[in-house]
């Protein structure tokens, strides 16, 4: 019986040293590919909220970490973009977060300019209701691309607002919290950035923490 048990258990750590082996195998071979994937992606995202032909840098190669919890949401780091033309910053991408959607937190990316030109909002994660909330998604609804064309100015703020509470932008029927929650978000991080490269020197690169 002792050597039949020595047995299954040399055949369970043979099993589980293969297994390994081959996630191992399976992992390095794939990490590039899944790598250059993620940067395509990411790319499109990004060309999403500040055209491409504004810039001739390598713009999603140019990220910093912000850390600005009362202008995007949260006290964790954001990635923020820079766009240059010949050299000169041109506009900016940058993450945030509306802490205050229906759902809870909504996590979004906006480009602008830093003359307060909004480029482009985009939300990549939440957790809003199907059907209501899920409309600030691009492929349910166009009411973010709404956004593109925008000038937010710091001593006229109203129009940046759901009409319920007297601004320009439109609210969902039966839900108003999460367009609200994305206006605001959007309202902020824009108007954080009209700054943001006063203090590119003190941002920490992305990848460098």
């Amino acid at each position: 019986m002792l050597t039949t048990m020595r047995r299954h258990a040399i055949t369970l750590a043979l099993f589980a040293a293969g297994t390994t082996g081959l996630s191992a195998a399976v992992y390095t071979l794939t990490k590039q590919t899944i790598a250059e994937q993620a940067a395509i992606e990411q790319k499109k995202l990004l060309d999403q909220v500040v055209p491409p032909q504004m810039y001739d840098n390598q713009f999603s190669q140019e990220c910093y970490l912000v850390t600005a919890p009362e202008a995007l949401g949260t006290a964790q780091p954001h990635r923020l973009y820079i766009a240059r033309k010949q050299g000169t910053p041109v506009a900016a991408a940058l993450e945030s977060t509306a802490p205050d959607g229906y759902s809870g937190a909504i996590n979004l990316i906006v480009g602008s300019d830093f003359n307060g030109n909004v480029l482009g909002a985009r939300v990549t994660e939440h957790h809003e209701t199907p059907g209501l909330g899920d409309k600030i998604e691009t492929r349910i609804s166009d009411w973010i691309t709404h956004f593109s064309g925008k000038k937010i100015e710091a001593d006229n703020l109203s129009p940046w607002a759901v009409k319920k509470d007297g601004g320009e932008f439109d609210q969902f029927t039966g839900a108003t919290i999460t367009p609200r929650a994305v206006v605001n978000a959007t309202k902020k991080t824009a108007l954080f950035m009209q700054n943001v490269t006063d203090n590119l020197a003190d941002y920490p690169v992305c990848g460098a923490e």
